[in-house]
């Protein structure tokens, strides 16, 4: 883990606009309301706009209230994040990505959800988060990665579901057993296509 994840704890919380300028303003006003740990602040495909925040966890509350509901798409409050989460987040080393017999995954249309999903899944189930990747390149949409036994991951995918009941539906959950050697190596060295596509034509 990062050092940067320890600014995330015990609470993180998310606003996903759908207007650039909206994302912005809200994102100057959080960060002017409340002295949160740690504030990130971009755009995402495609053409949206993610602020979080994250650190005490009425800093965070009073920083999403600050940041309105003005084209949010979609929004999160975990007020006590699990730290392979915020681990899966903030990392850039994916050299050790899978280590479990089995192989779980959750694509959603929003990163809200997906980081939902991956908190409850990993909260329910002795399964580690080697991965949660986050809209860029991926069209708007995110996907996080469960592994362990197959019946821990099993678990995890039903928690997962089960978190998003009142959200929008997840595109699609998977339980892969014994993922195959080749499909290891693609995801432990990079999970976006376009770039291990360059790397094997380098």
């Amino acid at each position: 883990m990062s050092d940067t994840a320890g600014h995330f704890d015990p609470a993180i919380g998310l606003l996903e606009f759908d207007s650039i300028v909206a994302g912005i303003v809200a994102g100057d006003a959080m960060a002017k309301s409340s002295p949160v740990a740690s504030l990130y602040a971009g755009t995402i495909h495609p053409g949206r706009y993610l602020v979080l925040v994250g650190g005490d966890t009425a800093a965070v509350e009073i920083a999403l209230e600050s940041g309105g509901v003005d084209t949010v798409v979609d929004s999160l409050f975990l007020a006590d994040v699990h730290p392979a989460v915020v681990a899966a987040i903030t990392t850039t080393d994916l050299t050790a990505l899978i280590d479990g017999d089995a192989v779980g995954i959750v694509e959603t249309a929003t990163v809200a959800a997906t980081i939902v999903a991956a908190d409850a899944g990993v909260k329910s189930a002795d399964v580690s988060v080697p991965a949660i990747r986050l809209a860029d390149e991926l069209g708007g949409k995110a996907y996080c990665l469960f592994s362990g036994t197959v019946a821990d991951v099993e678990a995890a995918i039903e928690a997962a579901e089960q978190s998003l009941e009142h959200r929008e539906a997840p595109i699609g959950t998977r339980v892969i057993p014994q993922l195959h050697a080749d499909m290891r190596r693609n995801l432990a060295n990079e999970l976006r296509f376009d770039k291990r596509l360059r790397a094997g034509a380098t």
